[in-house]
């Protein structure tokens, strides 16, 4: 494998913070924002980022998607603010940890179809939670600097801080 198990697991760990981060540049003008009709709001966008990765780690250790558990997710998601997304996000990595700690190098390895052609359970956990965060966390990140936060930096985006100011 081309990461370990605790790699894999750090890295979702640091999307679920740099995330955590982003949620608090959000306020009131900015949480309702979309920048079409037919895209998600921000708070739509962080909803979704909240529930796909626990979802999407269900499903890959199963080996099947659950359209249910991912319904049941969404109305959970549906109903909290800001404040109640973050709490959800805090337990993320601590269960990210727990989760794919306990699957198997064999289970790891294994070969499922879930969306789209077959690939062991290592690659899907890479190719859709991992990938999903980094994709998604930018969106959030560009919703942002729409709204007007241009003090946002690429230290935001990637490391999760704001940049160290300037002397």
């Amino acid at each position: 494998m081309v990461l370990t198990k605790d790699e894999l697991v750090g890295m979702l760990a640091h999307e679920v913070n740099v995330l955590r981060h982003l949620i608090t540049k959000l306020d009131a003008s900015s949480v309702n924002y979309r920048p079409t009709e037919t895209q998600r709001s921000a708070i739509e966008l962080v909803r979704y980022l909240v529930l796909q990765g626990p979802v999407l780690v269900q499903a890959i250790k199963a080996g099947q998607f659950d359209g249910a558990a991912w319904g049941a997710a969404q109305a959970d998601v549906d109903a909290k603010d800001l404040a109640g997304l973050d709490a959800m996000l805090e337990m993320h990595p601590a269960w990210f940890a727990d989760q794919i700690g306990a699957m198997t190098d064999d289970e790891l390895r294994g070969v499922i179809q879930l969306f789209g052609p077959p690939a062991t359970r290592g690659a899907h956990l890479v190719s859709l939670v991992l990938a999903n965060y980094a994709a998604y966390r930018t969106q959030l990140f560009c919703y942002l600097k729409l709204c007007g936060r241009t003090e946002l930096t690429t230290s935001n985006l990637w490391r999760g801080m704001d940049a160290p100011a300037k002397g």
